[in-house]
């Protein structure tokens, strides 16, 4: 026993003096579970409570757009959040695009954007489709990571209808936790979405924009952000109530559901609800019929929601004639083979339909969009173990976005700050998921019945293997929101809708029409 223990204790002493360690996701995670509190997060500028000064950066600008040329003003700045002594506790960073040629603002829009994570900062939706300038895109599944990059002003832009807020929440991008102790009071749903709502009532009442539409358009968990800031808004905060209201919300990338944090507890299958997306992207990939990808994952949904589900709750009771009619199907619509659908009882999971699909090819797909590709890894067992932190579309784009972001945008909005930008942090994995109102679902549900006419519009990519686009189906079909006032359309894009230039012009085309008071064209 001796001996065992002293053999425990060297090999711990070595990870820890030599820190590189081959290890399994789980035990890294457990890891970093338990160094979370006490972490070091270095940084370039000293943040403490009686030294932090804000920061505020002023540019002007213009756009041609449609042929016509509009002039901007954009000031970005911190926005600090205060504790009771006065000192200041933390500040979410704000990139604002105003039209400069507007003298009543009144009736003016303005749309208040932000990414995900949680722990992501809004490089992401600014740099590619929001901004007055934004990356161009080529071949989607692109071959490098590296340049020559590509940034154009944008002819999409949405400055000629409405003002632009660009939103980095707590500890992302110039965002800072300036009191580290103060942590728990961001880092979770409810703690975020009440920032996020103090801020935005502070920065309204600054620019004189209380009369004004007001919109929020979020990516990903930005999806949560935006469901539970606006239900919170409608009904009470955990302490005090909210004034401000919102005309609509743009989900991209949907996290809303009926279900408990991103959509665990659903009573339903997981391999019904991603059924649609697998058959999307399969049909990308392995051509399996001359339908459109909208026909073909209509036809797949309408397969998953009867004979499959039934046949997946027959478990072991399915007679042999219907399971090879389930095999036959599955793996025509989606591209797995019947000897994976036999070793897993007809079920699909997700991560291992992202190796499987293409694997008579050597090849994976990306979680974050089915479109793009990678090598599958050598041995199978590394593929198992460690794709997770091998994603394809995360490969390729993280570096054309930093570089397009920090190279291009921040010069020319005049942002010059000693300060570490953080593109994304692991916030995720210690985020606060407790709901005292319910589910994310719910809190839109209140938000919509509380404030009629206001609306919501739902934008999923059909290769989107991150945020399955079967879960905005189910929860717009069990959340009780009002049907005339929700809606969903698909585009042949993943997580990122506005990867690739059709992509871009068609959500935004999209987006313009919504806010215009215009209902998108859904397929289904």
């Amino acid at each position: 026993m001796m001996k065992r223990e002293m053999n425990s204790f060297s090999l711990f002493h070595y990870i820890y003096k030599n820190v590189i360690i081959y290890i399994d996701y789980f035990s890294l995670r457990s890891i970093m579970e338990l160094l979370w509190r006490k972490r070091i997060m270095y940084k370039t500028e000293s943040f403490k409570p009686d030294t932090f000064k804000p920061a505020r950066f002023e540019s002007d600008g213009k756009i041609t757009l449609s042929g016509k040329e509009i002039p901007y003003h954009t000031i970005c700045e911190d926005n600090v959040i205060y504790g009771p002594d006065g000192n200041p506790v933390a500040s979410i960073f704000t990139y604002a695009y105003f039209r400069s040629d507007v003298e009543d603002t009144s009736n003016r829009p303005v749309v208040f954007a932000y990414n995900g994570g949680p722990g992501s900062s809004c490089m992401y939706v600014h740099a590619g489709f929001l901004g007055t300038r934004r990356m161009q895109y080529d071949e989607v599944d692109r071959e490098s990571a590296f340049g020559p990059y590509k940034v154009i002003d944008n002819p999409d832009c949405l400055i000629d209808i409405a003002d632009i807020v660009l939103i980095d929440p707590v500890g992302t991008g110039y965002g800072v936790l300036i009191d580290e102790s103060k942590k728990k009071d961001f880092f979770g749903i409810e703690q975020d979405a009440e920032a996020l709502l103090t801020v935005l009532e502070a920065w309204v009442r600054r620019y004189n924009r209380g009369l004004s539409p007001k919109y929020l358009c979020g990516e990903s968990y930005g999806c949560t952000r935006s469901a539970v800031a606006a239900g919170i808004a409608a009904t009470m905060g955990r302490e005090r109530g909210y004034g401000i209201a919102f005309d609509g919300i743009v989900f991209i990338g949907n996290t809303v559901t009926v279900g408990k944090y991103f959509g665990e507890g659903l009573p339903v299958e997981t391999s019904v609800l991603g059924f649609p997306t697998y058959a999307g992207v399969n049909w990308y990939h392995n051509h399996p019929t001359n339908q459109s990808v909208e026909d073909f994952v209509k036809e797949a949904k309408a397969f998953a929601d009867h004979d499959y589900v039934l046949a997946l709750y027959k478990g072991e009771a399915i007679s042999e004639e219907e399971k090879e009619h389930i095999l036959e199907k599955v793996s025509y619509y989606t591209g797995v083979s019947r000897e994976y659908l036999i070793r897993h009882g007809l079920k699909i999971d997700d991560d291992d339909y992202r190796q499987e699909v293409l694997k008579t090819k050597g090849k994976a797909v990306s979680r974050y969009d089915g479109r793009v590709t990678r090598p599958l890894l050598e041995p199978e067992q590394d593929e198992i173990k460690k794709a997770l932190w091998d994603d394809a579309t995360a490969d390729r784009y993280d570096t054309f976005f930093y570089a397009a972001f920090t190279g291009d945008l921040l010069p020319k909005l005049n942002v010059k700050l000693d300060r570490n930008f953080i593109p994304g942090t692991d916030y995720y994995m210690h985020w606060n998921k407790e709901e005292k109102k319910g589910t994310t679902a719910e809190e839109l549900r209140y938000a919509l019945t509380r404030r009629p006419g206001m609306r919501a519009f739902f934008a999923n990519g059909w290769f989107d293997l991150c945020t399955e686009f079967g879960y905005a189906w189910h929860t717009m079909d069990h959340a009780g929101l009002p049907s005339d006032r929700v809606f969903w359309k698909g585009y042949q894009s993943g997580h990122m809708i506005y990867l690739g230039e059709d992509n871009v012009h068609e959500l935004c085309s999209d987006i313009r029409d919504f806010i215009q008071g215009k209902n998108p064209k859904s397929q289904f």
